[in-house]
């Protein structure tokens, strides 16, 4: 009788959680990866560096810092993660983190999504990650305006805040 050799995958192939090929492609440039995970009620933003030993987070910041800022909506909505965007661009900024590679997961990029939104936050801060100005949701959504008139009011006071 013949003997196969079963090859076991890794736990996190397995269970869907890691595109083992992707997280290659994205390490193979050096570059550090800068994050944006979706949950139910907030957006997460990370910059992880490449370590043999295990990633290391550099800088993390959550779409829940608004409200300690005054931000009485939604923590997920265009508006709320575009702000995110910007705060965690000025605290990488402040580490003297320059620039950053896009890395979604598992997340289907979508055109003009809440994670493009996030993604325009951080451009606009100053942080240098590679991507075409096409993907950004236009102008009206990331203010709000398609919202109501009192967030797009709450929006400019909020990015006053970010930016002093």
């Amino acid at each position: 009788m013949k003997k196969t050799k079963t090859r076991i995958s890794y736990h996190r192939k397995k269970s869907g959680k890691t595109n083992y090929k992707k997280r290659l492609a994205l390490l193979k440039s050096q570059k550090d990866r800068l994050t944006i995970r979706r949950s139910n009620k907030y957006v997460m933003l990370q910059i992880i560096k490449y370590e043999p030993a295990g990633d290391k987070v550099l800088v993390s910041v959550s779409s829940s810092v608004l409200l300690r800022l005054g931000w009485k909506y939604s923590c997920k909505n265009i508006p709320a993660c575009y702000l995110t965007g910007l705060l965690f661009g000025k605290t990488a900024s402040e580490k003297k983190l320059k620039e950053a590679v896009l890395d979604l997961g598992l997340q289907t990029p979508i055109k003009g999504s809440r994670l493009y939104a996030t993604l325009k936050g951080v451009v606009d801060s100053g942080l240098k990650v590679p991507c075409s100005e096409e993907v950004f949701p236009n102008e009206e959504r990331i203010t709000g305006k398609h919202i109501s008139e009192k967030i797009l009011k709450d929006f400019e006071s909020i990015k006053t805040k970010i930016t002093k």
